[in-house]
């Protein structure tokens, strides 16, 4: 043995160890296929959202318009629901009459009916609002 191969490992497990270095597989960097028509799409339309052009104003103007559309159309469904259970207990008094746990039903529908529903009603709002927000994330993406 020379003095250039002192502390080196034996030549036997040397090769062993490359041997099964070469069995396993390399590792490989994966990257996603870059698309340059798709991104400069959207770069451009980025670039006219941060800019404030027409383009863009328009893009945001249509997500707002989208959500107030969803906002009303929800709040006008509420609002008649809960206009049309006094009317309905003006025109039928015998509903009146009934009573469970010696509390009458419309005091117990007005007086607990609107919570649960004014929280789905809330539920759906905010289901509505992230669907338009992520289409609109998606548009601008593409």
């Amino acid at each position: 043995m020379s003095r250039h191969d002192a502390g080196k490992p034996e030549q036997a497990a040397r090769e062993a160890w490359l041997g099964e270095q070469a069995r396993k597989p390399r590792r490989r960097r994966v990257v996603l296929a870059d698309s340059t028509k798709a991104r400069g799409k959207a770069l451009r339309t980025i670039i006219e959202l941060e800019e404030q052009t027409s383009v863009g104003e328009k893009l945001v103007r249509d997500l707002i318009r989208q959500q107030l559309k969803s906002a009303f159309g929800l709040a006008f469904a509420v609002l008649i629901g809960m206009c049309l259970l006094p009317i309905t207990f003006y025109l039928v008094p015998q509903i009146g009459d009934l009573k469970i746990l010696g509390i009458p039903i419309p005091w117990l529908v007005l007086g607990l009916a609107p919570f649960p529903i004014l929280y789905g009603v809330g539920w759906v709002f905010r289901r509505q609002a992230e669907r338009h927000e992520r289409d609109f994330v998606n548009m601008v993406d593409r």
